[in-house]
């Protein structure tokens, strides 16, 4: 009989076990991903003193919090168009979140996959 035929698990797929394998390798990461937020917070600093931010409806330059808001929702690729960099240095500044965000992204993702077939292979399904 072929191996590569029989992929019947011994077991099913325990939750658990991908959760359990997702943390570790996040754990792992943990200095990525911290250096990633540090990146992130620097880069909100600079949106504030130098980004040159404003509220769409207002004109009216965006507080700290707005700033915050516009951050994270550049970073998470979302980009609602609310709140807007009027320098050149916040554009490149927004630019970067981006392309932080889905760094960060691909990851996690990443962290999530290896959580599933750590798990597949502690149930006994064999790769193909």
């Amino acid at each position: 009989m072929d191996d590569t035929t029989d992929n019947v698990a011994d077991q099913p797929i325990l939750p658990h076990h991908v959760i359990r394998e997702f943390t570790r390798v996040l754990w792992h990461l943990r200095a990525v991903l911290l250096a990633l937020f540090l990146l992130f917070v620097l880069l909100a600093v600079v949106m504030h003193y130098a980004g040159g931010a404003v509220d769409v409806a207002t004109r009216a330059p965006a507080s700290a919090g707005q700033i915050a808001y516009f951050c994270a929702i550049t970073a998470l690729t979302i980009g609602y168009g609310d709140i807007v960099p009027t320098t050149e240095t916040g554009r490149v500044v927004a630019v970067l979140l981006g392309m932080l965000g889905v760094l960060i992204t691909g990851l996690v993702t990443a962290a999530a996959v290896y959580g599933v077939q750590a798990a597949a292979h502690r149930a006994g399904i064999r790769p193909r």
